[in-house]
């Protein structure tokens, strides 16, 4: 969910976001609905799951940001069928996530508040020059319409979710069992004798006639055809063209900053370290509070708090640092932690703190005050800011007008490119699956192109959105179907397949004939080739004519042979169990 977030944040309202994504883990048999109530409908909530209720706004909102993508792909309205699919579908992914958030807690997955404040300072959507910046994340949580809160909580479940995904995927485990058959594997050694059938010789000696070739040719042709392909035109518009055309006024300028002078002051941060007593299944409430109390007396005692936390706290992220959470803006962290932690000064230490996670003492070590920026200093990031907006909504408006044209009969690509200032370009061959040129090979734009309604009735197709950034309309100027390659293209190619097919499989019979004439008896010395018709004589070093043994052994996840030049299959030496006295096994 927040790398969504997180790309939403660099965008606007054209934007396509899913805040709620499908998550990897399956659930069983019976599947999420077991255990919830789906309502898609009208109504406060849209499902009730485990005894939590998901609001109705949770799951309209990202289905109204979804709309616009599919309805390009559909070409216009969603059928009914697809939109009753889609909507269970994006519903279903909220209950998942609700469920693992659940879940991890009753497993007792907790996030440290260092950890929390880390994941925001590295969300790059925040950082300006490759370091966090709290007045940009600021700006872009505003524009993304979250709040700060919403964020942190989102990102909070994000973090406990991978926790339990982690866990789960790391669990393995070998059995008393396993592990001592696996060390009396290791370093096992087996002597073999080996025959090598190469398949060149075989094929080699394949006869492939003219026939043959044409029927196989005849046979195989899906294997033999030219890709699809389509004459492309296309007029493209970024968002680059659109932000060189908006111009701001000093007295916007101004006016803006005005407005929104608070996003030009730096947030308040606090330097803390804390005692994390946890509360679980086993430790409860009370006994962590008395632990905590315990701590606190020994701190008014003079005991040394970096001592003494990484002795008791249960915050595995910052025990080990003595309890040092490092700077901390207040919204990530959690509330009743922040609002303990910005009402004290410095050096002053905190009588237990009660958040979800258990009982925190906190001491404050210092305050990095907030910061404002005066109008000059702030001036470029104003204008960056307001020509980023004024063209996001431009572009936005412009996708929805170049829609309304295009559903107006009459207009041509030619037409609307020279009324929009689109850019038109031309892809001699775009290609099924690959794409071509500049506009590459997205999954979208090869359903846009190869449509019925651009192929089959020759209509302008788009207003597409590439990327973050990018609208793309397309006609197509000619459609080059797949077609059989001639014969004379890739004959030498069916008759190397032919002769390698009947050599593979010769190779085999006789490999199969020899294996049966050993098991009879037939001693495996009396040939230089070890009876094996078509095998070469190889030696231990490859000088001496004959076949000869090599020692196989088993070397950790490895298999090794002591034969240069022979790759022994170390599974199949490795499979047969140890022969008798006096016993050969042959494969």
């Amino acid at each position: 969910m927040l790398q969504q977030i997180g790309d939403g944040l660099k965008g606007h309202k054209w934007l396509t976001y899913t805040v709620f994504g499908a998550l990897a883990l399956i659930f069983a048999a019976w599947g999420a609905y077991g255990v919830a109530n789906l309502n898609f409908g009208s109504g406060t909530f849209a499902a009730k799951v485990d005894g939590h209720t998901i609001p109705y706004e949770d799951v309209r909102l990202p289905w109204q940001r979804e709309q616009n993508q599919w309805s390009q792909r559909f070409g216009g309205e969603i059928p009914q069928a697809e939109r009753a699919m889609l909507q269970d579908q994006l519903l279903e992914s909220v209950v998942r996530s609700t469920l693992l958030v659940d879940r991890a807690h009753d497993m007792g997955y907790r996030v440290p508040q260092d950890q929390l404040a880390a994941a925001v300072r590295n969300e790059p959507a925040f950082q300006l020059d490759g370091r966090y910046n709290a007045e940009v994340a600021k700006s872009r949580l505003l524009s993304a319409g979250i709040t700060i809160d919403q964020y942190t909580n989102d990102l909070n479940s994000d973090l406990e979710r991978r926790q339990l995904q982690d866990g789960v995927q790391l669990s393995q485990f070998v059995t008393p069992v396993e592990l001592n058959r696996l060390r009396a594997l290791t370093d096992q050694q087996r002597e073999i004798r080996y025959a090598v059938l190469p398949l060149a010789k075989f094929a080699a000696t394949v006869p492939v006639t003219d026939a043959a070739i044409q029927s196989y040719y005849e046979t195989h042709q899906a294997q033999f055809m030219t890709p699809e392909s389509v004459h492309l035109q296309y007029a493209q518009l970024s968002l680059t063209q659109v932000t060189a055309q908006i111009t701001v006024s000093d007295a916007d300028l101004h006016d803006y900053y005005t407005k929104n002078k608070t996003r030009y002051i730096s947030t308040e941060q606090r330097h803390a370290h804390h005692i994390l007593v946890a509360v679980s299944d086993k430790v409860n409430d009370a006994a962590a509070l008395k632990k905590a109390q315990d701590i606190e007396a020994r701190l008014k005692a003079g005991g040394n708090f970096e001592a003494l936390a990484k002795q008791y706290s249960d915050d595995a992220g910052s025990a080990a640092q003595g309890g040092d959470l490092g700077l901390a803006e207040r919204g990530s962290l959690e509330a009743p932690f922040a609002d303990a932690l910005f009402a004290m000064k410095p050096g002053d230490v905190s009588d237990p703190v009660k958040t979800r996670f258990g009982y925190h003492i906190i001491r404050l070590d210092e305050v990095v005050p907030a910061k404002g920026k005066s109008f000059e200093e702030a001036r470029t990031d104003v204008l960056d800011q307001i020509r980023h907006d004024r063209a996001a909504d431009r572009f936005g408006d412009m996708q929805e007008q170049i829609q309304q044209k295009i559903d107006q009969a009459g207009e041509t690509l030619e037409s609307l490119a020279k009324e929009f200032g689109l850019t038109v370009g031309d892809v001699p061959q775009f290609f099924r699956g690959t794409g071509g040129g500049e506009l590459g090979s997205s999954k979208d734009l090869q359903s846009l192109v190869f449509s019925d309604a651009v192929l089959g009735e020759h209509k302008i197709g788009g207003p597409l959105l590439i990327g973050d950034d990018r609208l793309v309309l397309v006609r197509d100027l000619s459609h080059t179907a797949p077609a059989a390659k001639p014969l004379t293209a890739v004959h030498d190619q069916i008759v190397a397949t032919m002769r390698k097919e009947a050599g593979s499989r010769a190779a085999l019979a006789a490999a199969q004939a020899a294996a049966a004439s050993l098991r009879a008896g037939k001693d495996f010395d009396a040939d230089p080739r070890g009876g094996v018709q078509g095998a070469e004589a190889c030696g231990a070093s490859g000088r001496v004519p004959g076949l000869r043994r090599a020692r196989w052994q088993r070397r950790g996840a490895g298999h090794h042979c002591g034969t240069p030049g022979i790759s022994a299959d170390g599974p199949a030496a490795g499979r047969h169990a140890r022969p008798g006295p006096g016993q050969r096994l042959w494969r």
